[in-house]
Order: C-alpha cells, then structure tokens, then sequence
C-alpha cells in the first residue's frame, strides 16, 4: 500500500480533523494520502462530482453512506477497496465508527480485516437503438415520476420473459446493499449483502398483485417507458440523475466487478439493522 486517497465530507464537521489525523497516521507508515474535498456536486458545471481513482492502493472516506456510494461507484470498477469511516446517521455502508478508525485501519494494512465483495447494479439507457445514458450503482438505479404522484406506465421483462406493465409512481431496482434504503420504504426485502443478486420493487403500483421480485446474477433486466403524465427520470444512487422519454428502454444488470468494503462485516449489517431500523427478529423475553 503506498497511495491513498481521503474522500472527506465537507458538509461533516469532524470530517477536516479526522483527514489531518489519518493523513498523518499514514505517513508515519510511508503511505502517501491526498484528501478530496466532497460536496456532491461541481459546482461550476453544475453537475454530479466525479473523480478518477486510478493510482490510488485504497480509499478512505469521511461521511455517511452518501459519500461511501461516491467512493464505491469510482473505485469499484479498479478494484479498490474503500475504509469507511461513518460520520453521518445510519452507517450502513459507512461501518467503521469514528472511535475505532485507527484500529481497524492497522489491520487492514496488516491484512488482517474482513473486504465484503458488494454487488452493483450496471444500468443503460437505449433511445432509438442507441446508447444515451449509462451508469452503476451501489445502492440502487430508480425510475420515477415527477412530480411523484403521478403515475407512470412501464413495460418490465427479465431475460426476454415479459413481467406485464406496472402502472406505478416508480420502479426501484436495488442491490442488496441498497435493499435496506429507498426499496426496503417501498416495502421490498431485506437482502444479505453478500448475496449477488438484484431487487425490483414497484413504487406505490396501481395493483394489489404487484409485489416485490428478486433476480439472480445471470440476466438483464429490460424496463421500457410506455408513456406518462409527467415527467419520468433515472436516479442513480439518488446522485446522478437522467432525463427519460416515452419509448426509451433501460436494460439493468449485475456487472463483473465489485464494490469492496474494508471492515463491512455481516456483525455490523445485522447490528445495523437492529440499531438503525429498530428491527427485532422476533419477540424477545
């Protein structure tokens, strides 16, 4: 490990304090940390921030699970792994507290800490048989109407088998990380993170017979947009967002690489659940 890259949140207030003290705890060990400075947005090209993390050994990010989904996204792909550190609410993503930085952070340099291996979601969006939008999720890809009580009208097919059209405000299609945020409120499953697969859960469906689907690694799935009375969009781990119109044709699926996140046990996934979504498993004496 010789290159690290510090995504800090510039909206947390122990973000800055935390960067100088990891920057120099990894100096003392002869790694190099540059700190970027993350705020959501470019704001002079208005724009999703978007960094390139090629040369870099790891990365650790300063924040809640937004600024994990930012450092994912770009370090997935490369394979390298991402240490987050949570200084936001839920901290399903962002795992490592705060209090336990420097401790977990020496036994991943000694190689001697759990890397959970995260399914993403690749999304693509066709428009008169060409390629207009792509990009992948950790979380999660949406389709949505706007404003969001209107209802839209989309074809679903999963590896050419039609699923019917689904009138609804929205679809989500979910990784099982992101089984726990935006799908898990529209009242989709809670899926083990490890697992490789794909969530689809309709968004206030105008039927009583749609319910929420979970698809294997092996297929695509093709949603396309029949027509609607408002506008429709692609959300992409709520950060990067795209305009869709009537006839385009989004096709999603599980792409080779992975997220990989440093210390993301399963221990702390079910402790999470327990602490930040008051689940109990069942009745207790």
């Amino acid at each position: 490990m010789k290159n690290c890259l510090i995504v800090s949140n510039s909206f947390k207030t122990d973000a800055d304090r935390l960067g100088k003290e990891i920057s120099s705890f990894l100096r003392e060990r002869k790694i190099t940390a540059s700190v970027f400075a993350y705020n959501g947005k470019d704001a002079v090209h208005e724009k999703p921030l978007e960094i390139d993390f090629t040369g870099y050994d790891f990365a650790v990010t300063l924040g809640g699970d937004g600024t994990v989904l930012f450092a994912g996204r770009g370090c997935a792909p490369l394979g390298v792994p991402v240490f987050p550190v949570n200084l936001g609410e839920f901290g399903f993503l962002a795992s490592v507290s705060k209090e336990s930085w420097k401790v977990e952070l020496e036994k991943f340099l000694e190689g001697k800490i759990f890397i959970s291996e995260r399914n993403l979601v690749k999304c693509e969006v066709m428009r008169n048989g060409s390629t207009v939008f792509a990009c992948a999720g950790l979380n999660d890809c949406v389709i949505s109407s706007s404003p969001s009580t209107r209802l839209v009208n989309l074809s679903v097919a999963y590896n050419h088998a039609l699923l019917g059209p689904f009138k609804a405000n929205g679809i989500i299609v979910s990784t099982p990380t992101g089984s726990t945020a935006y799908s898990a409120a529209a009242g989709g499953p809670i899926v083990e993170p490890s697992t490789p697969a794909l969530v689809l859960t309709p968004v206030s469906s105008f039927s009583l017979s749609a319910r929420p689907l979970v698809f294997g690694k092996n297929g695509e799935i093709v949603i396309t947009v029949l027509d609607s009375r408002a506008d429709v969009a692609l959300e992409c781990d709520g950060q990067i967002g795209f305009k869709l119109l009537k006839d385009d044709v989004i096709i999603l699926g599980i792409p080779e690489y992975t997220a990989r996140l440093i210390g993301s046990t399963q221990e702390k996934f079910y402790a999470a659940l327990q602490s930040k979504l008051n689940w109990s498993g069942g009745p207790r004496a």
